[in-house]
């Protein structure tokens, strides 16, 4: 049941994106849409958790999901002319260099959250892997995703939640650089031969 929530959030995010890209009008709906798939980020982890459903499949499919809903959306927002050009390419690469360290680590029974995680050191498990760290994490993005759209409503007269987005876009951009930062220094050792 997990995994179904966690595929269905990442179509419930094309949908969303691509009425934004078919008419800006639309975008009351990708808002809703947005809550739902912001939503379902976490409920597919609760349900794993509750119906003890967790494995390395759903840790998989859970770090794939958040990137492809990431990327989608700040591509999307970049290509829509919303945020710079500089957002997807920096998320993009910190996504590409932690996810390809992730794997050694996986190859070698190390998860990248809960009870095999590839973290060691203390700070590096708070940063990473603490539900703290996580769940800031999603919120910043959640409130850019929702502020951005937000501030394009046809009834939005001015840009306050819109620069407020821009705000939160920032904010997440340095969350998500800090967070991959311990990923890189805590993976010397799965690069040995």
């Amino acid at each position: 049941m997990a995994n179904i929530i966690t595929i269905s959030r990442i179509f419930l995010a094309f949908i969303a994106m691509g009425l934004l890209f078919y008419d800006v009008k639309y975008a009351l709906i990708s808002l809703i849409l947005t809550i739902f798939v912001m939503w379902f980020d976490g409920l597919d982890g609760y349900v794993a958790r509750k119906f003890n459903e967790t494995s390395k499949l759903g840790a998989v499919l859970d770090i794939m999901g958040d990137r492809i809903v990431e990327n989608l959306y700040w591509m999307s927002f970049c290509a829509l002319g919303w945020i710079s050009v500089l957002v997807p390419v920096i998320v993009l690469t910190r996504g590409i260099i932690t996810d390809s360290l992730r794997s050694l680590a996986l190859a070698q029974g190390f998860t990248a959250f809960g009870e095999k995680t590839m973290m060691q050191g203390k700070i590096a498990k708070f940063i990473v892997a603490s539900n703290f760290s996580r769940f800031t994490y999603a919120v910043c993005k959640a409130l850019a995703f929702l502020l951005l759209i937000g501030g394009h409503l046809q009834f939005n007269t001015d840009h306050t939640l819109y620069l407020i987005g821009i705000i939160c876009t920032w904010i997440s951009v340095i969350f998500c650089v800090l967070r991959g930062l311990p990923v890189v220094l805590e993976s010397k050792r799965f690069l040995k031969d």
